[in-house]
């Protein structure tokens, strides 16, 4: 597979967290510490119920980055399928009596196809991003 689809890839996927984290996250992380700087200025509560409060502080955002990490593992999931599934076709093509100009054109199917797959599944972020910022609005992850 090309490095520019490799790159590109990378590129958009950068783009969707950082996008988040903007977003999100970020303003998430803050309120998360705000809550747990309050449950240690209770000088008077004891180190386990100190404890008990910086959990509860840091749930929401421990369940959103779970979530994020998911839909992340989705999105890596279809792409290595679908280039797993160009290997296939052009294995299935391959025998041994393939000459070198076959190997080459099999391998330039490979790169096409590879490529397709990169480009497809970078097309959809822009709805896993909705669907992501959606999700974190409702509070429903």
């Amino acid at each position: 597979m090309s490095e520019a689809a490799q790159e590109r890839v990378q590129n958009a996927i950068k783009t969707f967290v950082n996008g988040l984290d903007k977003s999100h996250i970020r303003g998430m992380d803050r309120t998360m510490h705000e809550c747990a700087a309050a449950c240690l200025s209770d000088t008077e509560a004891s180190i386990d119920s100190v404890h008990s409060c910086i959990d509860r502080c840091q749930a929401p955002t421990l369940r959103a980055q779970k979530f994020v990490q998911s839909e992340l593992e989705q999105f890596q999931s279809s792409l290595s399928r679908c280039i797993l599934s160009c290997q296939d076709e052009v294995k299935d093509k391959l025998s041994p009596s393939s000459t070198e100009a076959e190997i080459t054109k099999f391998r330039s199917e490979f790169d096409t196809c590879a490529i397709n797959c990169c480009d497809k599944n970078i097309a959809r972020l822009p709805n896993i991003t909705k669907k992501v910022r959606d999700t974190l609005d409702s509070e429903k992850y």
